[in-house]
């Protein structure tokens, strides 16, 4: 299967959140799931996100078993950053993420990619996340917040893959001001978009399709 690469309009927006509940429902569809989180940083001791999506995986797929959050992932930093700018020393080298890639596709079905960051956060100084996404010829999922301001960081992101000519998906994360959202940004949604859909209602349904395909 095609892999599948979660991204977001930016950070704390749900794409850990999302990718955990695609490995569940995946998994109980008879789907092998994989999991790769390329880059993450504000790592001191141990990256967070990529042991959580391990330790998911591993429960479902024995093929992942043995590993440790550093096989599922190509680099980590320290600094709370973009990765460009947590690179201080400038090691990261593409190849090597699209390597990781390929490794762990052999081990799974469906390899679920996690993002770092939004679409156009820098991985080197001209190589961003989208290009990474198009880089691994990824289907893309595009979590969105519910937050007041997010049509703005929707539209962006939407133009940007529509101006790429990707695969894509989008959804609401009915995660903040879930109490005013109807009000202050589904009309919106509902006008410009005749079928738009939420993480809370629609990811089962996505998950359906995507096994279809």
């Amino acid at each position: 299967m095609r892999p599948l690469f979660i991204t977001a309009t930016g950070t704390n927006v749900g794409k850990t959140y999302t990718t955990l509940q695609l490995i569940e429902i995946l998994s109980a569809h008879g789907i092998r799931v994989g999991v790769y989180k390329p880059i993450e940083t504000g790592v001191t001791t141990h990256a967070p996100d990529a042991t959580a999506l391990l330790h998911a995986v591993q429960r479902h797929n024995p093929t992942f078993g043995s590993l440790t959050p550093s096989d599922i992932t190509a680099y980590t930093f320290p600094l709370p950053a973009a990765p460009f700018c947590a690179d201080t020393t400038q090691c990261i080298e593409v190849e090597r993420l699209l390597a990781k890639a390929d490794q762990l596709s052999q081990l799974c079905d469906l390899l679920l990619i996690e993002g770092a960051g939004g679409l156009m956060v820098p991985i080197t100084q001209t190589f961003t996340m989208i290009d990474l996404a198009q880089a691994l010829d990824a289907h893309l999922l595009l979590v969105t917040p519910s937050r007041l301001g997010c049509i703005n960081d929707t539209l962006l992101s939407l133009t940007l893959l529509q101006s790429r000519h990707l695969s894509y998906e989008w959804c609401v994360n009915l995660h903040e001001d879930h109490t005013t959202f109807a009000q202050v940004t589904q009309p919106y949604y509902d006008k410009a978009f005749p079928v738009w859909w939420s993480l809370q209602e629609g990811l089962e349904e996505f998950c359906q399709n995507l096994i279809e395909k």
